[in-house]
Order: structure tokens, then sequence, then C-alpha cells
């Protein structure tokens, strides 16, 4: 954590109030790939924090930095990619002292258990993989990985026939789960949700790394107690749970 991130913290918090005297109802509007992580954080918070209630929105990054921009009530932003808090910031809807990147993560490609292995992206020419789940890169991250991945390989347009697009990332891991698709571009932490279901054929190299960067959003109500809950994630504990469900540390 950068010195610039915990001074502002500290300010934001009142220069060193407990967690309890901080505490408030908090909005945290979050990644779909943070879904199980920040659950279990947003109990273990609570129950370090009795007066404190964490209530979460999960989706596509995009579509949550939408709702900020529209005035939803949100007091902490966690994206899936630094380009779309970029732009979260670049429009003023989030406090840049406080933002700190968290976790890291790395695009895979999937299949159902029942396909054949994929041994590399070229093999999503095969005429055998008709249907390929990926995120739209318009406003999920991971479909954005995806096409730049694909677009360095020269195969995007090739494959464009075969997309199934998804409004989140964990959408796409359901279409490849349920046997909807033959394959499909997710994040190795969704994957490993559903290992008796899907299998990771193979790590896909991105342009840029998977970062998760968090922030206060600067129309909050509750700064101090939305400070407390930032360091929580990016603290010892959160940071316990995030590699317990596969996140990295960036």
């Amino acid at each position: 954590m950068t010195k610039v991130f915990q001074r502002s913290l500290f300010l934001l918090i009142g220069g060193g109030l407990s967690c309890a005297v901080a505490a408030h109802d908090l909005t945290v509007s979050a990644a779909a790939s943070l879904q199980n992580a920040m659950r279990e954080m947003g109990t273990a918070y609570q129950t370090a924090n009795p007066s404190a209630k964490v209530s979460f929105n999960f989706a596509a990054s995009g579509p949550l930095l939408a709702q900020i921009a529209q005035g939803a009530p949100v007091d902490v932003f966690a994206s899936a990619d630094l380009e779309t808090m970029d732009k979260a910031q670049a429009q003023n809807l989030i406090n840049p002292a406080t933002r700190v990147n968290f976790a890291a993560n790395e695009l895979v490609l999937i299949s159902p258990l029942a396909k054949p292995v994929l041994a590399s992206v070229n093999d999503l020419t095969k005429p055998a993989v008709e249907r390929i789940a990926v995120g739209s890169p318009s406003t999920v991250p991971a479909g954005r990985y995806a096409q730049a991945a694909l677009e360095k390989r020269g195969l995007w347009g090739v494959l464009s026939p075969k997309f199934v697009f998804a409004e989140s990332v964990r959408q796409s891991l359901n279409y490849v789960s349920r046997g909807e698709v033959d394959t499909g571009f997710v994040y190795r932490t969704d994957a490993l949700l559903e290992k008796d279901k899907v299998r990771i054929d193979l790590a896909v190299e991105t342009e840029k790394p998977v970062l998760y960067p968090i922030a206060l959003v600067s129309a909050s109500k509750s700064a101090a107690a939305a400070g407390e809950f930032v360091k929580f994630v990016t603290g010892p504990q959160g940071q316990a749970v995030l590699a317990k469900y596969g996140f990295a540390k960036p």
C-alpha cells in the first residue's frame, strides 16, 4: 500500500478513529469475478465491526461505472481492470488518492469436461469448436483482454462468427459449465469455482496484466467507513480471503 494511499485513508477516517466508530451502512459495487471473495470479506468485516452493514452490487465493471455516473448511491468501487477505473477517475467519480490495486488474476480458456482439450488458442479455429463464450468487450474487462489477445494473433475477426457474447465473465462461465458453448474465456478464479464441470485448458497471455483497483466513490456519504472497508480489503484479512479464491497479489 502506498504512503499516499495510507495517508489519504488516515485523513478520511478522522486520524485514527476505530472501526466501530467509523462503521455505517456501505454499498460496494464490485466486478462480477469478485463476487465470492467479496461476500466472504463482507461477512468477516461485519463480524469484526458489528455496527457495520455492507451491501454488494455485482456486475460487469462497465455497467457498474455507468450506474455510479448516473448517481447510484455507491461508497466503494472495485473494477476488474485499470481501464474502467481510469474512466471513473477521468469523470471525477472516485477519489484518486484512495485508489489502489488490490488483486491480480489471469485470463484462461476453459472447456466442459466432456470436450477435447484445447492445446493452444489456434485450436479455436478448428471446425469442432463452434461456439466460444466471451464477455462483451464494450462492457466486460475479460472480453477486452480476450479481444486484445486474439487480435494480437490475428484471430479476432476469424473467430467472430463463433462468439457468444456475455454480459459478465460469470455469464461466460455459466455458458461453459452448462455445456451451451464449446469453450470460453474467463478468469482463473472463475474457473476454479466450477472444477467439477469445467477444465482450464490453457492460460492466455494478455497485453496488460489483469489487475483489480479499488477506490472510494467521490459522492459517498460515508467516506470514513468506506475507507475502513478498503483498508480491510487491502489488509492481511482481506488478502487472505482473496488468496483463498485464487487471486494473486498485484
